[in-house]
């Protein structure tokens, strides 16, 4: 059913990545909506819903730590996993330090991203079941 596909809102500055990123994920029952800049996805953020927010972090004219920031003012729910070559330990507290649930240093295996977003989107979930706030209709089931 097309309704039980994860959306996922990916910014990322890199064409390749992106589309490596939206195979991936679509053959794992994503549906991928990319952005190339963080204003996009923040225009994006405020319209729509998004079950995880995967993100990028050396980007032009915004940081990924800045547009998670940015989201956070508005959605503190919805889970973020970097995906990033930044691999300083700085880097990575200071995304979770914003308010990021999960860092990925590419290049990662893509099984490994699967696994993390899907790990991601199931805590969030049950984390909102767990408070009422998700109905057990909208709940996904992992096949293998």
């Amino acid at each position: 059913m097309q309704s039980d596909r994860l959306r996922i809102l990916c910014t990322e500055d890199d064409g390749d990545t992106r589309d490596l990123i939206t195979f991936v994920l679509n053959r794992n029952n994503c549906e991928v909506v990319t952005t190339e800049t963080p204003f996009q996805a923040i225009e994006l953020a405020k319209l729509t819903h998004f079950d995880l927010y995967l993100v990028d972090n050396w980007m032009p004219r915004m940081s990924g730590n800045e547009l998670c920031e940015a989201l956070r003012l508005f959605d503190s729910e919805t889970p973020i996993l970097f995906y990033s070559g930044a691999a300083y330990p700085k880097d990575i507290a200071e995304a979770y330090a914003k308010g990021a649930q999960g860092y990925l240093v590419k290049p990662a295996d893509n099984d490994e991203l699967v696994a993390e977003v899907l790990r991601l989107v199931s805590e969030s979930r049950a984390q909102r079941m767990t408070r009422g706030e998700l109905n057990t209709e909208n709940t996904f089931s992992q096949t293998a």
